[in-house]
C-alpha cells in the first residue's frame, strides 16, 4: 500500500466517511484518501468539507446511474455534489464500483491501488467543478488525474 507524506498536524483535515459495500476488500485506506483530498485542496484552491466515498457493486452503481442519470450501464463512479457551488465548503458523495475498478485496473495495466486512488482523483476533481461531457472536458480530467497521481508518487 502507498504511503503519502505527513500532513502538518495544525491544518483542517477534510472530513471523509467511507463505507464498503461492495463485499470486495478495498487497497486503499481513509488515512490515504484524506491525504490524497488535501492534496487536491490545495492543489485546486476548494476545501472539502465533508466526502462520502461509497463502494459498491455493479449492480448498485447501475441503479444509482439508472435513477439519477438515465444511464443503463455499468462505470467506475458516479459523484454527486451537495453544497450550493461553494468551491470552500464542497459536501458530496463519490459511489465507487470496486468491480469496475479492479476490472480498469487489468484493462490499463496498472496495479490495483493506483487505479482505486485515480478513480477517486477523477471524483475529488468533478467535486472542485470540472466535468467530462465532451472529450476536451474529458481530456483535461484525465490530464489532472494523471498530474495528481503522478505527484503524489513523487512525494513519496
Amino acid at each position: 500500500m502507498k504511503t503519502f507524506p505527513d500532513i502538518p498536524g495544525d491544518i483542517n483535515l477534510p472530513a471523509l466517511t467511507v463505507t464498503n459495500a461492495s463485499g470486495l476488500n478495498l487497497p486503499v485506506d481513509e488515512d490515504q484518501l484524506i491525504k490524497l483530498m488535501s492534496f487536491v485542496e490545495e492543489r485546486e484552491n476548494v476545501v472539502f468539507k465533508e466526502i462520502e466515498a461509497v463502494y459498491v457493486d455493479e449492480a448498485e452503481i447501475i441503479e444509482i446511474n439508472k435513477k439519477y442519470l438515465d444511464h443503463d450501464y455499468v462505470t467506475d463512479i458516479i459523484t454527486f455534489r451537495y453544497d450550493e457551488q461553494d468551491n470552500q465548503a464542497i459536501e458530496g458523495t463519490l459511489y465507487c464500483c470496486t468491480p469496475r475498478i479492479i476490472e480498469q485496473s487489468k484493462e490499463f495495466g496498472t496495479d490495483v491501488e493506483s487505479e482505486f486512488l485515480r478513480v477517486f482523483i477523477h471524483g475529488l476533481i468533478h467535486l472542485s467543478g470540472y466535468d467530462d461531457k465532451t472529450e476536451e472536458e474529458k481530456s483535461i480530467m484525465t490530464e489532472l488525474e494523471n498530474y495528481y497521481l503522478e505527484q503524489l508518487t513523487k512525494e513519496l
